[in-house]
């Protein structure tokens, strides 16, 4: 289920507000499937990842919280950790962030463009470049458990 259809990088204009409720439905859906809680918090913690197209760390996530009420780190946290879990959002490692997952629930190995301008991130889940990578893995005789892929460059909005 893709949340978030305008690809590769949305257009200024395109309905973002479609995109959270998208991502908050499938959370619901698959939740339910699975028998998880998405409780207030870890959809409201969801809400914020997808608040933008650009990756958005734990702290900024507690800061937001913490102006609508009270929040604490570790509550923060477990959110994240849960929302990780069930295959609603992605680390971005090299920006030590969090973003929504246009393919929540289905097994798939993240690649990121990320913009270094403007920080839009777009997820491809390119199946060309994930068999490349488990291929030269397994030559090296190296044994991947997780694939995540992070480009930096600019977008087209921002190459103007």
């Amino acid at each position: 289920m893709e949340t978030c259809p305008e690809h590769p990088f949305p257009s200024q204009d395109h309905d973002h507000e479609r995109c959270v409720a998208g991502a908050l439905d499938a959370a619901e859906a698959i939740c339910r499937e699975r028998g998880a809680r998405l409780t207030d918090l870890r959809r409201r913690v969801l809400e914020l990842v997808w608040s933008s197209h650009k990756p958005v760390g734990a702290y900024a996530v507690l800061a937001r919280l913490q102006e609508q009420g009270s929040a604490a780190p570790p509550t923060v946290y477990r959110a994240l950790d849960f929302l990780l879990e069930q295959g609603l959002i992605h680390r971005v490692s090299s920006l030590n962030a969090f973003v929504g997952c246009v393919r929540p629930g289905e097994e798939h190995c993240g690649q990121f463009l990320i913009c270094e301008q403007c920080q839009d991130l777009v997820e491809l889940d390119d199946a060309d470049i994930s068999a490349a990578i488990a291929r030269s893995s397994h030559a090296s005789g190296f044994a991947p458990r997780r694939q995540t892929v992070e480009i930096l460059g600019l977008c087209p909005q921002c190459r103007g």
